[in-house]
């Protein structure tokens, strides 16, 4: 066998590795144009709820509290129970506005401890996952579906994805530089006119890498 024939063989076995692993790991850092640093923000587990169940739930409007990071974005006033098939979960969080779909996003372990095998998804993209019951003191609403765990990813403005050199829907590798450093690959760039530079990590993420309010990250190929 000559070295012709090698080199084929290994550059179709190495397509073929890649074909396998599938998208979700494919990188973009070798175009990135800045090692500016990024804000890595904790996102808790939380409700999104419709118009509809929200007035289900509570009889009203959902109530502003706080604005969030996320302009736009704020923490209600309102609580939510999550009732899944081996758990319950008290006091979630809901966050504001009101979406034309209710979403559940969690981590693996909050997923777990409700009986629930919740997918790897984006904000938003809730077709065909799991469901879930809400509840208040006042009502009760049965998602058909909506329970995710959210991707990993980057909140960037047009002007932050130009800096960058990054566009919308690609994905790169950031590392956190904490007590317990280490990367994570796949983390989805998300750009949109009303998003201010952040990166949102769940809990079960945060405790692996020893994350505080000061963790910053650097996405990795610059």
């Amino acid at each position: 066998m000559n070295d012709k024939n090698i080199n084929d063989i290994l550059e179709q076995v190495v397509k073929n590795v890649i074909e396998q692993l599938g998208c979700e790991n494919t990188q973009t850092t070798s175009k990135v144009t800045s090692c500016e640093s990024i804000p890595i923000e904790l996102s808790a587990r939380h409700a999104h709820l419709s118009e509809a169940d929200a007035l289900e739930l509570f009889g009203h409007p959902l109530t502003p509290v706080r604005e969030l990071s996320q302009p736009s974005q704020f923490l209600c006033e309102e609580r939510v129970r999550l009732i899944g098939p081996k758990g319950v979960m008290d006091n979630v969080a809901v966050l504001g506005p009101a979406r034309a779909s209710s979403q559940i996003e969690m981590s693996k372990t909050d997923a777990r401890t409700l009986g629930i095998d919740a997918p790897v998804r984006q904000s938003g993209d809730i077709s065909g996952t799991p469901g879930i019951i809400l509840a208040s003191q006042t009502g009760i609403v049965g998602l058909e579906e909506g329970v995710i765990v959210a991707a990993r990813h980057i909140h960037m403005s047009p002007e932050d994805a130009k800096r960058f050199g990054l566009a919308d829907q690609d994905k790169v590798s950031v590392h956190l530089d904490t007590e317990r450093p280490i990367t994570l690959n796949g983390v989805l760039i998300r750009v949109d006119e009303a998003f201010k530079l952040a990166m949102h990590i769940d809990p079960d993420e945060g405790n692996c890498a020893g994350w505080n309010k000061s963790v910053s990250g650097r996405i990795e190929g610059c």
